[in-house]
């Protein structure tokens, strides 16, 4: 969406939404040869990373990983299971709890999803300079500054209030 588009004069909210939406329908796209979509994509990309540094996580940390609800996170998982792509087992620790392990098909298809995921962000950055930019950086680090923000709905500035 350029500037000749609508995107002049629009709130940070609406170009946020509008970019979340554009990766999403991307990702999707790209992974869907795969037999992914890009809310599965996500849980076998986190998981993979978790478990290349030895974790095996429950439902609920991945869930806590992704920012996914964890309902939607035991969805994902049991159609991925069926996929052949995950394995669930009872935590031995604590019986309530889920984990979720990458099968070898699961790993590979995950490898290949992350390289065709990889080849779409670097087409996203590359306006920025590319991955390696500091123009890319410094986005990264604003886009962890407004993740690790808290967001309530419920509360209100001062600059609401005194307007109200």
């Amino acid at each position: 969406m350029s500037n000749g588009s609508g995107s002049a004069g629009a709130t940070p909210g609406f170009l946020v939404w509008r970019l979340s939406m554009k990766w999403r329908v991307a990702v999707d796209r790209a992974v869907a040869p795969l037999g992914l979509t890009h809310a599965q994509y996500s849980l076998v990309a986190s998981l993979y990373g978790m478990q290349r540094s030895g974790l095996r996580p429950s439902q609920r940390r991945l869930a806590d990983h992704t920012g996914l609800e964890a309902l939607y996170v035991s969805k994902l998982a049991r159609s991925l299971e069926s996929a052949g792509l995950v394995e669930r087992t009872r935590d031995p620790h604590d019986p309530r709890a889920v984990q979720l392990a990458l099968t070898e098909e699961g790993r590979e298809t995950t490898r290949r999803a992350i390289g065709v995921v990889h080849g779409l962000l670097k087409q996203l950055l590359e306006p920025l300079g590319g991955l390696d930019s500091p123009r890319t950086r410094e986005f990264t680090r604003d886009l962890a500054t407004l993740l690790d923000a808290p967001l309530d709905p419920f509360s209100t500035s001062d600059n609401e209030t005194e307007q109200s």
